[in-house]
């Protein structure tokens, strides 16, 4: 599978970073390098131009292979693919970014023992758990405690004074549960540190993390909004509706800088976007918000594949329900940032009750020491079924991002609710980033809250379906895939509706 010079080798072994890991990978190809390992030594570095892919199982070096309907596509300049007239495209941005090269998927992060960096595998296995040993303990322990008892009432009152005055957390013993709690602590530290920032606060879903950053700006008269489309639908509305006060300007991110306004609070982007796989430039973004926070929502790549704040982030939100979690048994949210956010945001969050329960607090740490692995494994997969797709005359746009994931989005030349109920191994449901496959209709589900034109203006058209891939045998997701688009096909054939491809897709991409 060519990738706009950045070849698809299945099965060939790397190391350090630099190539697939121990199965299935990206090589570099002809314009630059887009690499995804999913053994322990593999690594994420992505230099190339636009990616692209054409069909194939499998391409070796730039060259195009064929797909399981034995048809060949070839790829033009433009960083998208052209086809021979009845297999998909995948689409993605062009813009240039560098992941990392230490085969951890990015750089080497801070602390660690002895004076030495620590790489994102060891990380999300140890940090927020480095006093258990010393403690005699193996296993984080659960906090459930709401209260905590203490006979120093004095000591109580200075130390609730302090958090008032600058939201740090307490020092000491805790005081009670809307103030923090010891086990959601530990994996608030841990997502810090994998993201690279100062601080995280953990809360009870990521509508809660956003609704309150929103109120942090809008307390200092900040309410405009700077926004880039699409964003996940519920986000969409709370900017749109003005739910908590805020007003939105939303535009393309060349038109960021134009639309910043003496109150404007916060721009907001989300990269890859939910759910086109969108691909934003975020050190450019930050660049053009010049003092104006930066919000980049990361929950679709995690920081296994990309850190927002070394792009000049200054707030890094996650639905941590997602991939942080990793196994659809959590709902959780969490924003990384710099100390001084991160007290404003605890504050609000004691006054708004929007907690982390410690029990997701535990799950949420248990699920980042394998996020890694999780990650690189579902991208891997993901990665080769967006080829088949590319190379199936059943379906007309495949959306795979630059940098990866276990993310895709595709759009069907037949009835994309016939695919949703043909599919049998693949879970119909709205969410991602489980162990397990999901698959929806975001005009029906997760956008469907957003207004049909905003929709369709984003390029959430009505024919797109998004995949989260998960854990399983990629050949047996395949079949299943496979079984549901002759399901949809079937069904249109039945119903008397043609198959040209290039009158769908139009249609499709008219709205």
């Amino acid at each position: 599978m060519d990738f706009g010079g950045d070849d698809m080798d299945a099965g060939r072994r790397g190391t350090d970073g630099t190539g697939a890991g121990a199965d299935t990978g990206l090589d570099s190809g002809r314009g630059g390098t887009h690499r995804v390992g999913s053994g322990p030594d593999a690594g994420i570095t992505d230099t190339g131009a636009g990616l692209t892919v054409a069909s194939g199982t499998r391409g070796v070096d730039g060259v195009t292979g064929t797909g399981p309907t034995g048809t060949t596509a070839a790829v033009d300049t433009t960083g998208t693919i052209s086809t021979t007239g009845t297999v998909g495209t995948i689409e993605t941005t062009s813009t240039t970014s560098t992941v990392g090269t230490t085969g951890t998927g990015i750089s080497p992060l801070r602390g660690g023992t002895r004076g030495r960096t620590r790489a994102l595998a060891t990380e999300a296995v140890h940090a927020g758990r480095e006093d258990l040993a010393r403690s005699g303990l193996h296993a984080a322990p659960i906090d459930l405690s709401t209260t905590y008892p203490s006979y120093d009432s004095r000591g109580e009152a200075a130390r609730i004074d302090a958090f008032a005055a600058d939201g740090a957390e307490p020092e000491g013993p805790p005081v009670y549960g809307r103030l923090g709690n010891p086990t959601v602590a530990r994996f608030e530290t841990a997502l810090a540190r994998l993201e690279g920032t100062e601080s995280a606060v953990a809360f009870a879903s990521g509508m809660a993390a956003l609704s309150a950053v929103l109120l942090v700006r809008n307390a200092l008269g900040l309410r405009h909004v700077v926004a880039v489309r699409p964003l996940y639908g519920c986000s969409d509305h709370l900017l749109t509706a003005g739910l908590l006060g805020s007003e939105v300007t939303w535009v393309d991110p060349a038109g960021i800088e134009d639309a910043l306004r003496p109150d404007t609070g916060l721009v907001m982007v989300e990269s890859p976007a939910n759910p086109t796989l969108a691909e934003i430039d975020l050190r450019a973004v930050a660049h053009a918000c010049g003092s104006v926070p930066l919000l980049a929502d990361n929950t679709f790549a995690t920081p296994v594949l990309q850190r927002p704040a070394e792009r000049g982030a200054r707030l890094v939100l996650h639905s941590a329900t997602k991939y942080l979690g990793g196994h659809g048994d959590v709902m959780a949210g969490v924003v990384a940032c710099d100390e001084e956010f991160a007290g404003r945001l605890r504050q609000v969050r004691f006054a708004t009750g929007g907690v982390l329960h410690p029990l997701a607090g535990y799950l949420l740490l248990r699920g980042l020491s394998t996020l890694p692995v999780r990650v690189r494994a579902a991208s891997a997969s993901a990665a080769e079924l967006a080829g088949r797709l590319a190379a199936d005359p059943r379906v007309t746009r495949v959306h795979y991002p630059r940098i990866g994931g276990a993310m895709i989005a595709f759009e069907v030349a037949g009835d994309p609710h016939e695919v949703i109920a043909g599919v049998r191994l693949i879970t119909p449901a709205v969410s991602l980033g489980s162990v397990d496959s999901l698959i929806q209709h975001p005009a029906s589900i997760s956008h469907r809250i957003v207004a049909e034109g905003d929709r369709h203006g984003a390029g959430v058209s009505d024919r797109l379906l998004r995949m989260s891939v998960g854990l399983e045998d990629v050949d047996d997701l395949w079949a299943d895939l496979d079984a549901a688009l002759g399901h949809a096909t079937a069904g249109r054939a039945a119903e008397g509706g043609g198959l040209n491809l290039r009158e769908e897709h139009a249609g499709s991409a008219a709205g």
